[in-house]
C-alpha cells in the first residue's frame, strides 16, 4: 500500500471534459454513489462520445453533451478537470467563482488508488520510460499497472488492484499543473524543453507544472532527475537520486556500462532500444527501479529485453527496403530533432498538424543533414514551410495523410526511411496521436 492520502472534497461532482481520463473519473466517482454529472463541449453526432455518454447514464451519471457546463458549475462542490480542458474555460472560471474545489483525474485516481506510484514526466520520452518501468517489474516478479498519460486513465483502476501492485503512471504537464496533493513514491523528470506553450502562458509555467510532481514528496520519497537538468531546486524533500554521465550521478554511464552503487550493471551496447535518447530513458529506468529495492540483474534483464512502445519509432514495415516507421507520439520539436538523429541520411520526412507555438528552426540543420525530402500537412505546415527552408532539401506541400505517404512512396529508394514524425499535435484532423499513428500503419499497410 502507499502512504495515506487526503480524502475527496465533497459533491456534487462536475467532470469536465468527458475523454479517457473523464470517463473514467466520472465511473469512479459513479461506483462510489455520488452525485456526478458530465459534460463535454462536443456534439452528439460524435460516435465515439455518444457511445461513453450511454455508458455514463446507465452507471448513473447525468450527462450533457454539446454543452460549456457554466451553467451547471452553482450545482457542483467540485469540479474534476480532464487534461484537455484548458484553464481558461469558462466552466472553470464559473466554478472558481463559487468556490468549488478544482482538482485534475490523475489527483482524483491518487486519492482513490491506494496503492504506491511512479509518476513519469518529461518533455519527451515518458511513454517510453513508463512502459520500460512497467517491463522491468515485471522482470523482477513485482505486480504492475502501468496508467495514465500513457493510454489507460489512472482513474479506471480504482477498485481493481491488490495492495501489493505498483501503478507506473505518465504524467503530462496538463495533469500536473491540476494537482493540490499528489505526491508520488517515486517521481522521474527525464528532460525539459520547450513544449505545450499553446496552453501554458510562458516557458516558466511549463516547467513548474512539470516540477509539481515533486513538490509534494517527503522524506521517505525518491526523486530522479537528470544530473545536467537545469534547475536549482527540484522542490519537495524526496531523496534525490541523479542519472547521467560520468562519475558523479547515483545511476551512470562510463567506460561503455551503466553504473550503480560503483558496480557495473550491464553494457550499454546491451540495452535493448536503440539511441542516444533510449540509453537516457534506459538510465532513468534503471535509477528508479534500483532506487526502490529492485535487484541489478531483473533490472539489467529489463533493460535488455524491451521491446518499445507504439507510435514511438515504430518500424511498421519495409517495402522493397524501404522503412516505414510510426513515430507519430512525436508532438514536439525536441521529439522529432531525436526521431531525426536515430537515422542516418535518406530519410523523407512527414510532418505537420497543429502547431503549439513552438520554434520551427531547430529542425533545419538536421533535414539539411538527413532528409531527402520533406512532406508537409495540416494547420502548421506554413510554419513548417517557412522555418525548413533553409534546409534547402525538397519540401513537398501534401492535402493530408494519404497524399504524403503517396509521394513519399514515389520518392523512396531501397536503404532509405519514410518517417512519420510530425512535430505537431494532431488535433486538427484526428483526435489525438494514436489514431494518427493507427491511420498511417493502415495507409502503409495498403501498399
Amino acid at each position: 500500500m502507499g502512504k495515506p492520502r487526503p480524502g475527496l472534497p465533497p459533491g456534487p461532482y462536475l467532470v469536465v471534459g468527458l475523454a479517457r481520463s473523464g470517463v473514467a473519473a466520472a465511473l469512479a466517482l459513479g461506483r462510489l454513489g455520488a452525485e456526478v454529472t458530465g459534460v463535454d463541449a462536443g456534439s452528439k453526432d460524435d460516435a465515439r462520445l455518444a457511445a461513453d455518454a450511454g455508458r455514463l447514464r446507465e452507471a448513473g451519471v447525468e450527462v450533457r453533451l454539446d454543452a460549456s457546463g457554466v451553467d451547471l458549475a452553482a450545482r457542483a462542490r467540485t469540479l474534476i478537470k480532464s487534461p484537455g480542458v484548458p484553464q481558461d474555460a469558462p466552466v472553470l472560471g464559473a466554478a472558481r467563482a463559487r468556490g468549488a474545489t478544482l482538482l485534475g483525474e490523475l489527483e482524483l485516481a491518487w486519492r482513490l488508488v491506494r496503492n504506491e506510484f511512479i509518476a513519469v514526466t518529461g518533455t519527451n520520452g515518458k511513454t517510453t520510460t513508463t512502459e520500460w518501468i512497467g517491463h522491468v517489474h515485471r522482470e523482477a516478479g513485482r505486480p504492475v499497472a502501468v496508467a495514465g498519460n500513457v493510454g489507460t486513465a489512472a482513474s479506471s483502476l480504482v477498485g481493481s488492484l491488490a495492495a501489493d501492485v505498483t501503478v507506473v503512471c505518465e504524467a503530462s504537464s496538463f495533469q500536473l499543473e491540476d494537482t493540490l496533493a499528489f505526491s508520488p513514491e517515486a517521481a522521474v523528470l527525464l528532460n525539459l524543453s520547450p513544449d505545450h506553450l499553446d496552453r501554458h502562458p510562458s516557458y516558466e509555467d511549463y516547467v513548474a507544472a512539470k516540477l509539481r510532481v515533486f513538490v509534494n514528496q517527503g522524506n521517505d520519497d525518491v526523486a530522479v532527475a537528470p544530473a545536467a537538468l537545469p534547475v536549482e531546486d527540484l522542490g519537495g524533500c524526496a531523496r534525490r537520486v541523479l542519472f547521467g554521465s560520468g562519475p558523479g550521478p547515483e545511476l551512470s554511464e562510463r567506460a561503455g556500462h551503466l553504473w550503480w552503487d560503483e558496480e557495473p550493471i550491464l553494457r550499454v551496447e546491451e540495452i535493448g532500444l536503440p539511441g542516444a535518447h533510449n540509453r537516457e530513458n534506459a538510465m532513468a529506468t534503471a535509477a528508479v527501479c534500483l532506487a526502490r529495492g529492485l535487484g541489478a540483474e531483473a533490472v539489467a534483464a529489463g533493460l535488455r529485453t524491451f521491446a518499445g512502445v507504439r507510435h514511438r519509432l515504430e518500424r511498421v514495415a519495409v517495402r522493397s527496403g524501404v522503412a516505414w516507421v510510426n513515430d507519430s507520439k512525436a508532438t514536439n520539436v525536441a521529439s522529432t530533432a531525436v526521431a531525426l538523429r536515430a537515422f542516418p541520411a535518406g530519410i523523407h520526412l512527414i510532418a505537420g498538424g497543429r502547431g503549439k507555438q513552438q520554434d520551427f528552426s531547430p529542425l533545419a540543420p538536421l533535414v539539411a543533414e538527413r532528409c531527402r525530402a520533406v512532406y508537409l500537412i495540416g494547420e502548421a505546415a506554413g510554419e513548417l514551410t517557412a522555418a525548413l527552408e533553409p534546409a534547402g532539401v525538397p519540401l513537398r506541400q501534401a492535402a493530408d495523410r494519404e497524399h504524403a505517404v503517396a509521394l513519399a512512396r514515389a520518392a523512396a529508394r531501397e536503404g532509405e526511411v519514410v518517417l512519420l514524425s510530425p512535430a505537431c499535435a494532431s488535433f486538427d484532423q484526428y483526435p489525438d496521436f494514436e489514431a494518427r499513428g493507427e491511420h498511417f500503419r493502415a495507409l502503409v499497410e495498403q501498399a
